[in-house]
């Protein structure tokens, strides 16, 4: 577990991440072009995330949401502001591909705990900053076993659950189920929301 995940895993991604950009290239150029016109040209979406160590590191997606506000200049709820090319985009998690240039670059692999706010670091608890002990992924133990579904204590005892037992055949599995969710769907909206509620913390 150890050799692969120091030597031969980040080899791995480097491969599978060009491999990816290369062969997804046609989606990649069809989605910039209609999501063009949809988001008055802003086509990607970038955030700062902890990533490895928790060192920060600005994450690529596609734009689902539009800029619209309130009349007190405050962005609309998600589900608000969610387009339908957005939807579209996320149901097949075609927003998640730009991630592959993540990577390439070194903040993120193929497989691991998928980055989060900057803002939940202060609320973990010792056991749940674990999750920083790899890289984050595109996609993880925690995605294939519910996603957005789950609530925050289970999907940081999946997350280091992952962090504790990454192997070679668990990594394959993750994204054999991967494949699975995205044709299936499943997952992809927290209960009550476009996606999933906000950490508020272990004892709230």
């Amino acid at each position: 577990m150890k050799v692969y995940r120091q030597y031969f895993k980040r080899t791995l991604d480097i491969v599978a991440a060009t491999a990816g950009l290369l062969v997804t290239s046609p989606i990649l150029l069809l989605t910039i072009l209609l999501l063009l016109p949809f988001n008055h040209g802003q086509v990607f979406f970038t955030q700062v995330r902890p990533g490895l160590h928790e060192k920060l590191f600005k994450v690529i997606k596609f734009k689902t949401l539009n800029d619209n506000t309130d009349e007190n200049g405050q962005l609309l709820p998600d589900k608000d502001r969610l387009t339908f090319l957005g939807k579209v985009i996320r149901t097949t998690s075609i927003d998640e591909l730009p991630q592959l240039v993540n990577v390439l670059l070194g903040d993120m692999s193929l497989i691991g705990p998928r980055p989060l706010l900057v803002e939940y670091l202060p609320l973990y608890n010792q056991q749940q900053h674990k999750r920083h002990l790899v890289r984050p992924g595109i996609t993880g133990w925690a995605q294939v076993n519910g996603r957005n579904l789950v609530n925050w204590p289970q999907r940081f005892e999946m997350d280091v659950w992952y962090v504790e037992n990454v192997s070679f055949l668990l990594d394959l599995k993750i994204i054999y189920l991967t494949v699975v969710n995205i044709i299936t769907a499943k997952g992809i909206r927290g209960e009550g929301a476009v996606t999933m509620k906000k950490f508020k913390g272990n004892l709230k």
